[in-house]
């Protein structure tokens, strides 16, 4: 009895090799534009760069903040200059404290106002034989005795 040999079909290595191009082609675009690919590389390059950028002013912020408590440490703070903070931030002065009036065109010292005890105005709200009543805006409480010039 003869043997016949059954011919590969055309279309069987047809389809295979449509397959296994299609495969390749999808490797290659993922190489170019999928999420790990060169383009998406690019990408996150700029963007390690943004964010290194941020994280560089956000490590000033907080060395900035960790020497503002470390201020705070009983064994290096200042008494008066606590004190002087306090007031400055509260807005409130002492009865031997001086007030320094500031134009607010120049931001130099008033010179009718160089010396005014803060107990003269607060109570009239006013500087002395000025005529008329002052904002708030230019004041400087400083804790100095008043025999001293503020500038």
């Amino acid at each position: 009895m003869p043997s016949r040999l059954k011919r590969p079909s055309v279309l069987r290595a047809l389809a295979i090799t449509t397959v296994l191009v299609g495969f390749q082609a999808y490797l290659g675009y993922s190489a170019l534009k999928g999420q790990f690919g060169t383009e998406s590389n690019a990408r996150m390059l700029v963007e390690i760069g943004e964010l290194e950028a941020k994280s560089s002013v956000i490590q000033a912020e907080i060395d900035a903040y960790r020497h503002r408590v470390q201020l705070f440490d009983s064994a290096s703070l200042d008494p008066d200059i606590l004190t002087e903070r306090a007031r400055a931030l509260l807005n409130m002065a002492q009865a031997d404290d001086v007030l320094v009036m500031l134009d607010p065109k120049t931001g130099m010292p008033r010179l009718e106002a160089a010396a005014i005890p803060v107990v003269d105005a607060v109570t009239t709200g006013s500087l002395p034989d000025s005529g008329s009543s002052t904002q708030s805006t230019g004041i400087f409480v400083s804790p100095i005795p008043a025999t001293r010039t503020v500038y």
